[in-house]
C-alpha cells in the first residue's frame, strides 16, 4: 500500500512539470501496475504500517483511481492551464484512498472528514452560480452533523478495547453507540431527510465535482456501514428495521419526485438517492446476498452516475443550460451522444448485461427473504427508476431544438473516449463477477 501511495505522491511534481496529457497516461499506466500487483483477495493483504487492502477496499480503490482519471478528461477546459486545479483532484485521490485501505478507525474518520476539504474548494472554487456558496454550506453541515456522535463513538471504542484496528474490535450492542456509528455514514449516502444537501452540491459542482460526489463520495457511507456492522455485535436487526422500511418508502417517493424535475443535474442527483436507498436496504438486511447487491451496486452506480453527469456537461457546454425546456432535440445534432446517452441511461434502469442488475437483483432477493411485502415498495421503485431514466433520456434527445441556439459544437474525440470509458467497465465486469462474489 505504500508504494501505492508515493507513487500517487510523486505524480505531484509531475503536474508542474508536464501537461494534462502525460499526467492522465500516467495514471493509466499506474492503475495498471496496481492492478496486476495487489488482485483481488478474500482476506486483508498487502500491510504496510495502518494500512491494507481486502476485496471491499481494493474495489473502492480501483474506482477512485478511474474516476479521477475520468474527472481529469472531463475538466480539459479548467485543467490545460490550471495546476492547482489538478493538485487538488489528486490530492482529493489520495485521501480517498487512505480513507478505504486503513485498519485504524480514528484514521479513517480523518481521512473521511479530510475528502470533504478539497470537494468544498472544487465547488467553491469552480461552480457554476453564486448559490455554491449555500451549496458548499449545506454539504459542510450536513456531514459535520453526523460526524461529532461518530467521533465520540471512536473514543468510547478505544476506552472500551483499547484499540482501534478493525481486526481488533469485539464491541457488544448498544442502542446509542450504534446511533452514533451510522449516522454519519447515513448522510453520507445519503438517507431521506438527510439528503437535502445532495441536489444543491451537484447542480452547483463543476462537472469534475459532481462526478467525485456520484461516483465515490456516496461510497464512503456503504464502506462505513460494511465496516461498522462487521465488529458490532448483538442483535440490532430490530432497529434496522426501521431503516430499511424508511429507504423502501424513500425508493418510491424519490422516484416520484425525479419526474417533476426540469434540470438534468438534479434529476441525475435524486436518482442517486433512489439508488443509494436499495443499497442502504442491502446492507440493514444483514445477510449475503445483501451485502453483496450493495457492493456491486455501488461500483456500478459509481460508473452509471458519473457518465450521466458527464453528458448532462456535455449538453450543458453546447445550450448553456441544464433545463429541460432548453435541452431537446440532440438526436439530430449528435447522434454519438444521443448513442450513448440511451446506454447510459439503459444501464441507470438495470437493463442487462450491467453490474446495476446483478445488484439490484441481489439486493431484491435478500429484502424478499426479509419480508415478502417489500416486494410492492420494489416494484414501485424500479419501476419509477425506469420512467425517469426514459423521461430523461426522450426529453433530451427528442422534440424540436431550441431556437435560441446560435452556434453549435459537435462532439469531439475527448468526449467519446470519456463517455466510452464510463460505460466499458460497467458492462464488461459482469463478465467477471465471481471476483466480487469471493467477498465474505
Amino acid at each position: 500500500m505504500m508504494k501505492m501511495f508515493f507513487t500517487f505522491f510523486l505524480m505531484l511534481p509531475m503536474i508542474f512539470l508536464s501537461n494534462w496529457t502525460i499526467l492522465i497516461f500516467s495514471m493509466i499506466l499506474f492503475f495498471l501496475i496496481f492492478l496486476n500487483m495487489n488482485f483481488m483477495l478474500t482476506y486483508f493483504s498487502c500491510f504496510s504500517y495502518l494500512f491494507m487492502m481486502d476485496l471491499l477496499s481494493g474495489t473502492l480503490i480501483y474506482l477512485t483511481i478511474w474516476i479521477t482519471l475520468l474527472m481529469i478528461l472531463s475538466s480539459y477546459s479548467v485543467n490545460k492551464n490550471n495546476n492547482f486545479f489538478l493538485m487538488l483532484l489528486i490530492f482529493l485521490m489520495i485521501f480517498l484512498i487512505m480513507t478505504f485501505s486503513t485498519t485504524n478507525v480514528f484514521l479513517f474518520y480523518i481521512f473521511f472528514e479530510s475528502s470533504l476539504i478539497p470537494t468544498l474548494l472544487l465547488i467553491f472554487g469552480w461552480g457554476y452560480q453564486p448559490e455554491r456558496l449555500s451549496a458548499g454550506f449545506y454539504l459542510l453541515f450536513y456531514t459535520l452533523f453526523g460526524s461529532l456522535p461518530l467521533l465520540l463513538s471512536i473514543f468510547y471504542i478505544y476506552n472500551f478495547n483499547n484499540s482501534l484496528c478493525l481486526m481488533m474490535i469485539y464491541l457488544d450492542y448498544n442502542f446509542y453507540l450504534y446511533l452514533g456509528l451510522i449516522l454519519a455514514f447515513l448522510i453520507k449516502m445519503p438517507m431521506m431527510f438527510f439528503h437535502f444537501w445532495l441536489p444543491k452540491a451537484h447542480v452547483e459542482a463543476p462537472i469534475s465535482g459532481s462526478m467525485i460526489l456520484a461516483g465515490v463520495l456516496l461510497k464512503l457511507g456503504g464502506y462505513g456501514l460494511m465496516r461498522v456492522f462487521k465488529f458490532l455485535n448483538g442483535n440490532y436487526l430490530f432497529n434496522n428495521m426501521f431503516f430499511i422500511c424508511l429507504s423502501l418508502f424513500s425508493m418510491m417517493i424519490i422516484g416520484v419526485i425525479c419526474m417533476f424535475q426540469v434540470d438534468m443535474k438534479s434529476l441525475i442527483a435524486y436518482s442517486s438517492v433512489s439508488h443509494m436507498a436499495l443499497v442502504i436496504c442491502g446492507i440493514f438486511s444483514l445477510n449475503y446476498f445483501g451485502m453483496l447487491g450493495a457492493l456491486i451496486l455501488m461500483i456500478g452506480h459509481g460508473l452509471c452516475s458519473s457518465g450521466l453527469f458527464c453528458l448532462a456537461n456535455i449538453m450543458y457546454e453546447r445550450s448553456g443550460s441544464r433545463s429541460f425546456y432548453f435541452n431537446k432535440g440532440f438526436i439530430t445534432l449528435m447522434p454519438s451522444l444521443s448513442f450513448f446517452m440511451f446506454l447510459l441511461c439503459a444501464n441507470n434502469m438495470a437493463s442487462p448485461p450491467s453490474l446495476n442488475l446483478l445488484g439490484e437483483i441481489m439486493i431484491i432477493n435478500s429484502i424478499m427473504s426479509w419480508c415478502n411485502l417489500s416486494f410492492i415498495y420494489l416494484f414501485m421503485g424500479s419501476f419509477l427508476s425506469c420512467c425517469y431514466s426514459v423521461y430523461l433520456y426522450s426529453y433530451t434527445q427528442h422534440g424540436q431544438l431550441f431556437f435560441g441556439l446560435k452556434s453549435f459544437s459537435g462532439i469531439n474525440v475527448r468526449e467519446l473516449m470519456l463517455l466510452f470509458l464510463h460505460w466499458l467497465p460497467l458492462n464488461i465486469l459482469i463478465m467477471k463477477i465471481d471476483i466480487f462474489l469471493m467477498w465474505l
